[in-house]
């Protein structure tokens, strides 16, 4: 007889943890909205804990700026605020100043980060917020698309992608990115969800995801959608549609509700911040200051009159050359593959290999599966749609991303269809590549930490006049090394009650007249020359001023 061989009380440990903890999982999953909700928190407790370590995002481009000024606007109860008597010394890149004084981008993400300001007075808590609403929706559209053990794998995917995740821009910055994430996994999740069985439900969150596309990325939500509309109105009026009635009851009517509220609510929005229910605060801005359109099909609009040579340098230079460029067609697909290039490290990092690997079977399912299909064609539109665009950026590309995961585990279910010890191998390597490329990341970030970088000096030299008795206004004036990307002049919504005030250094006149306005204050002057280099604050004379 032979002796069963003793099991090590550590090895004993951790099999029963990992039993218990597999039991815990499956019962989770028993419960739909509550395995929703689980990844969701996982999704925002891995967003703050790198962040934490990382140390609270800073604001750094132009962009996050304009987002914190609607948050600070949105958190204290307001559409907008007034035009400032001193507005010309504020002027800043992506901000209106007349007839309203606020950020120029829609909604979406300012009142998210409002959101996260008014609950704890952090409006980078709204950041982290939105990435555990993103995890949880493309984790519900997932469960829709796929069977629920693979859906749990693509949640687990969406926490360690080591981009689009916890660590990445979208999670650590105030740009954003997974508000339009989430209205793309909505709506395609509603859209499937509704056809499967038409359900009041589905036909409202498939209406919020329009919503929160057309308040995030309205051109990027519109291409979008266009495949969607198709393919609903396809269903509605086809043979295996439901009938009139339940069309009109179930369907059309909830989506013109969500729809409509949402429409009056613009509209509301847009006549606050510039006097009209049909001019949006971007046209507006792009009116005012830009010289370069958004498309390439567009004419480049006249030099406007500019107070300050460093917002001419940005509005007449910056992406000329990527304009004037793509005016031709060989340029035009030249650019927009360096973008799609970009895109496709980015957003398919590591997970890419397995559509890759699989592309011998992987195109054939496409060709036999009709939601494959669907979802190909879809993404095929939306890529093609943002080809004339004159500016690129990855959260621009935010609401196809949940196609891509829906991509991957197909992939990963092709795999192991073929064969199942690889298939099963590939299931357990690229979530431990994942990781390690998500640890790596976080650890360069923490590495590459510049103190002399220009958001930390601004953050840092912010934060020290907020300790110092009184009130303060600093006079910014740049030199000629200064890049035009790296701004300082950015204001809380109330200029008038905050604690700093950053105003641009004008001629002597200029100058004393904004002096006079904030006589009360202490007043600096701020010289930069190089935007790495120490800056330092100097008294301003007032004795200048007659």
């Amino acid at each position: 007889m032979f002796q069963k061989k003793a099991v090590p009380p550590d090895f004993r440990l951790a099999r029963s943890f990992s039993s218990k903890f597999m039991q815990m999982i499956n019962r989770i999953m028993r419960h739909r909205w509550l395995s929703v909700l689980t990844v969701g928190l996982f999704a925002f407790m891995g967003s703050a804990g790198v962040g934490l370590l990382q140390g609270v995002p800073v604001p750094n481009y132009q962009d996050e700026f304009a987002y914190l000024l609607a948050s600070d606007t949105f958190s204290h109860g307001r559409v907008t605020n007034p035009t400032h008597p001193m507005w010309i010394h504020f002027e800043s890149i992506h901000i209106i100043q007349r007839p309203t004084y606020m950020a120029k981008y829609p909604p979406a993400q300012g009142l998210i980060l409002a959101f996260g300001q008014i609950v704890t007075g952090y409006p980078f808590v709204g950041v982290w917020i939105s990435m555990g609403i993103m995890g949880a929706a493309i984790f519900w559209m997932l469960q829709v698309w796929l069977p629920r053990r693979w859906a749990l794998m693509g949640g687990l995917l969406v926490v360690i992608h080591p981009e689009l995740s916890i660590a990445g821009s979208w999670a650590q910055s105030y740009w954003g990115g997974a508000v339009a994430a989430t209205g793309g996994a909505l709506v395609f999740g509603g859209l499937r969800s509704l056809m499967r069985q038409t359900r009041v439900a589905a036909a409202v969150i498939l209406g919020i995801g329009v919503v929160l596309l057309a308040n995030s990325r309205p051109y990027e939500g519109l291409v979008l959608s266009l495949p969607v509309a198709a393919k609903l109105l396809y269903w509605l009026t086809g043979k295996d549609g439901p009938p009139l009635r339940v069309s009109f009851r179930h369907v059309l009517f909830p989506l013109f509700v969500v729809i409509g509220i949402s429409a009056a609510l613009t509209a509301f929005y847009n006549f606050r911040i510039t006097g009209s229910v049909f001019r949006l605060p971007y046209q507006i801005h792009e009116q005012t200051y830009a010289i370069i359109p958004n498309f390439v099909w567009q004419d480049l609009q006249p030099i406007p009159h500019f107070h300050h040579q460093t917002l001419r340098e940005f509005y007449v230079n910056y992406e000329r050359s990527t304009y004037d460029k793509m005016q031709s067609m060989a340029g035009l697909l030249e650019i927009n593959f360096a973008v799609w290039m970009m895109y496709g490290l980015l957003a398919g990092s590591v997970f890419s290999l397995v559509p890759i690997g699989a592309a011998k079977i992987f195109f054939p399912w496409i060709l036999r599966n009709r939601w494959a299909r669907f979802a190909t064609v879809t993404y095929a539109i939306f890529m093609l749609g943002t080809m004339p665009e004159t500016y690129h950026n990855l959260h621009y590309f935010a609401p196809i991303v949940p196609l891509n995961y829906y991509f991957i585990l197909q992939a990963m279910r092709l795999w192991r269809w073929r064969n199942r010890q690889v298939g099963s191998l590939i299931i357990r390597v690229i979530p431990i590549l994942a990781i390690a490329v998500l640890v790596i990341n976080i650890s360069q970030t923490i590495k590459n930490h510049d103190e002399l970088a220009p958001r930390y000096q601004r953050a840092k030299l912010l934060d020290q006049l907020k300790q110092q008795e009184g009130r303060h206004l600093i006079l910014v004036q740049y030199g000629p090394e200064h890049s035009t990307e790296r701004e300082w002049v950015y204001n809380e919504a109330d200029i008038d009650g905050s604690k700093v005030v950053w105003a641009r250094d004008m001629d002597i006149k200029e100058n004393c007249k904004l002096v006079q306005y904030f006589k009360e204050r202490v007043i600096w002057t701020l010289d930069i020359e190089h935007d790495d280099d120490p800056v330092k604050l100097n008294s301003f004379q007032r004795l200048s001023c007659p």
